[in-house]
């Protein structure tokens, strides 16, 4: 089976994904920050609190102080490194204007770099961020999808290997590398076993993705 049938299956299992849950792209930046190493439960709490207190305006949200910033995200966990994180998306969006379309514009390399280098954004943040909120099909080679590729006779050692695997997805339309992530994690929240995983509907499928060698560029 292809990436392409397995969307496609998965489609047919779940229906349409819902991802990514927000009402602005503000709130998927925060998001995308907020739900590293926790569930969504957690993330949606912290979330609350934010449009409580800001309403996810740019503006006010990035002109909260850190000792601000902390009780509100304390849901989510690491609220330190996260506060730290998002304080510095802010600063880094200021320098580009807050202009997300020109942001989005830039070439996906260079978008994916300027990403990292901030502080708590690592790859799968990085690419949460291009696809849903920068328009720039991508794989995002989380937890939930590296498991279900083990099932499927697919696995990977890293995040750097399984997203060269995938390197088709960058020329797909964007709503189709869309629900490819969110039909997989939503897959991935009631199948969390091998054991669910046998009495799954695709307990029979076996996933084929190209062969390498690859560069493990992040």
């Amino acid at each position: 089976m292809t990436l392409s049938q397995l969307e496609s299956r998965l489609a047919t299992i779940l229906g349409p994904s819902g991802w990514w849950p927000a009402d602005s792209p503000t709130e998927i930046l925060v998001g995308a920050i907020l739900v590293q190493n926790t569930n969504w439960r957690n993330v949606a709490a912290s979330l609350a609190n934010l449009r409580a207190a800001t309403g996810f305006t740019p503006r006010r949200l990035f002109a909260l102080s850190t000792a601000q910033l902390q009780p509100l995200i304390r849901p989510s966990g690491f609220y330190r490194n996260k506060a730290r994180a998002i304080l510095a998306l802010g600063q880094w969006l200021a320098t580009r204007n807050d202009d997300l379309t020109a942001i989005a514009a830039l070439p996906p390399a260079q978008l994916r770099q300027e990403l990292l280098a901030l502080p708590g954004i690592g790859p799968e943040t990085a690419d949460a961020m291009r696809l849903y909120v920068f328009d720039q099909p991508t794989f995002i080679a989380d937890h939930y999808c590296r498991r279900l590729f083990t099932w499927l006779g697919q696995p990977a050692e890293t995040y750097a290997k399984l997203r060269a695997q995938t390197k088709a997805v960058d020329a797909w339309p964007l709503h189709a590398a869309q629900e490819l992530h969110g039909l997989i994690d939503n897959f991935g929240k009631t199948v969390k076993t091998a054991a669910d995983f046998a009495v799954s509907p695709l307990a029979d499928v076996k996933l084929t993705l190209p062969a390498g060698p690859w560069e493990e560029n992040l």
